[in-house]
């Protein structure tokens, strides 16, 4: 996985985090944040908060004493070891898109499938930049609704080694994410003494925590498998249109909700999650690499460091429909804020277009070749005797050129980043060979990488375990 060494880009001055500061604990301790459920509101009046209905008042002391709680960083298995990551710090990890119900290829936009749910867990397995899959990469919508969680966690379980996201439609289906986990990592020890799921648990921006989402975050953090508390924002729909009351309405909500997770399990592992953007005024459609969300997610990076937690943001995100200029431009505006902020645990980092409604394969491409570029501009420069290359100087002398000199010939092969997607090629060669464009080429790269994909080893009695629970659990589920 990636280690981001370069220096954090800090946007708010010590008087703008004061204010942000007061900011949340107003709204906590003011307005309130709803909690959808009993058992949620039970742990909040018992640790004497104030309770009215579905509303919790939170003492801003008590939250802060809370998200204490929470480690600063923590390690998540992957079943392949080398997969494994670690959450928190300078260390990156990236998974792919999340969510959406219809896939694009090519010119085809369609219902997404469960085939469509392999072959993109197949290329985030063949995309060593990637460190996951992600969880619901595609909604598989051939599938039964009440199993297909099933089917999903199966497929990331077998068709890749890498760390794979929990399903958290409901606390049944975290339940069974659990279960699934247990029996491919060898007991519930295993996995409590190190997570092997990381799940998204969304607040129902403006401050509501709903029930189907609670329920999972009890199952997930009482089993101590990570959740990223996550405050959906789109300026101007979930919250105010300017960026101060969203960061602090985000605050409010984050904090909130990795309270409820000290609660349940103190120290237990939290992410501080992030997904702000805005709507277009005009249409009211959300918009996606915008320079709002940009500015957003810098400040996101700086409030995360400062509660000292692990956070979540950015990714590839774009508005457009097909895996264009605009799909392009649009990702970069999101991730590069991403890196330069220092984001822990970036979702959607290969494969969203069109508002996350669709994932593309060819924009699957287009992403992981981004994200290989910038983990490339963002490693330090190491300067030293060899890299001054003055014996080459010598070697060349006076208005020369260095292509054949020992210390190019030395090095030609790795000195520079070589894309897999981009065409340096002049105009009449790039002609001859079909005149393709960067979505064309994308087209072939994820064909062949599908073509020449192999299955991770898995010991075949854990996959027959794995596949019997499935059956057994989508019976009893009535599928």
């Amino acid at each position: 996985m990636f280690r981001n060494q370069m220096p954090r880009y800090e946007v708010l001055s010590e008087d703008a985090m004061a204010k942000l500061d007061a900011g949340w604990r107003r709204l906590v301790s003011e307005i309130g944040v709803e909690f959808m459920s009993d058992r949620a509101l039970a742990l909040f009046r018992a640790a004497g908060q104030k309770v009215e209905d579905n509303t919790v008042f939170l003492d801003p002391d008590f939250v802060l004493e809370q998200v204490a709680k929470a480690p600063r960083e923590f390690d998540v298995q992957a079943r392949n070891p080398e997969h494994s990551i670690h959450i928190g710090g300078d260390a990156m990890a990236f998974g792919a898109v999340y969510g959406p119900p219809f896939v694009r290829e090519g010119a085809v936009r369609r219902d997404a499938t469960m085939a469509d749910y392999e072959n993109f867990a197949r290329l985030a397995q063949s995309f060593a930049v990637l460190d996951s899959a992600g969880g619901v990469i595609c909604e598989p919508n051939d599938t039964p609704l009440d199993s297909r969680h099933l089917d999903m966690i199966f497929a990331l379980q077998t068709l890749t080694d890498k760390v794979y996201m929990g399903n958290v439609v409901s606390g049944v289906n975290a339940a069974d994410t659990i279960a699934m986990s247990e029996i491919l990592f060898g007991s519930r020890e295993s996995i409590e003494q190190t997570p092997a799921t990381i799940s998204l648990i969304n607040c129902n921006s403006p401050l509501r925590w709903d029930d189907r989402m609670l329920d999972a975050q009890f199952e997930y953090t009482t089993a101590n498998q990570p959740v990223v508390l996550t405050p959906f924002i789109l300026m101007g729909a979930m919250s105010p249109v300017t960026i101060p009351a969203a960061l602090v309405q985000q605050i409010a909500e984050a904090l909130s909700g990795i309270a409820l997770s000290q609660l349940i399990r103190p120290g237990a592992p939290v992410i501080f999650g992030s997904f702000l953007s805005n709507i277009d005024m005009q249409s009211g459609s959300p918009t996606f690499g915008t320079p709002e969300s940009g500015i957003g997610l810098l400040c996101t990076g700086q409030i995360a460091r400062h509660f000292g937690l692990p956070f979540r943001t950015g990714g590839g995100l774009t508005s457009s429909q097909v895996p264009d200029a605009q799909a392009g431009y649009e990702a970069l505006m999101t991730m590069l804020p991403t890196f330069l902020a220092g984001a822990n645990w970036v979702m959607h980092s290969a494969g969203w277009l069109e508002g996350g409604l669709v994932a593309g394969y060819e924009k699957f491409v287009i992403d992981a070749e981004i994200v290989q570029m910038l983990q490339v501009e963002f490693t330090p420069l190491e300067i030293d005797d060899a890299s001054l290359a003055f014996d080459a100087h010598q070697e060349v002398g006076h208005g020369g050129h260095f292509l054949g000199a020992m210390h190019t010939m030395e090095r030609f092969r790795t000195c520079f980043y070589r894309p897999m997607l981009s065409s340096s090629e002049n105009f009449e060669r790039w002609s001859k060979n079909g005149g393709k464009d960067t979505a064309e080429r994308a087209t072939g790269i994820y064909r062949a990488k599908l073509a020449e994909y192999e299955p991770p080893a898995l010991d075949d009695a854990v996959r027959q375990e794995l596949a019997e629970y499935v059956t057994r659990r989508r019976r009893e589920l009535g599928d």
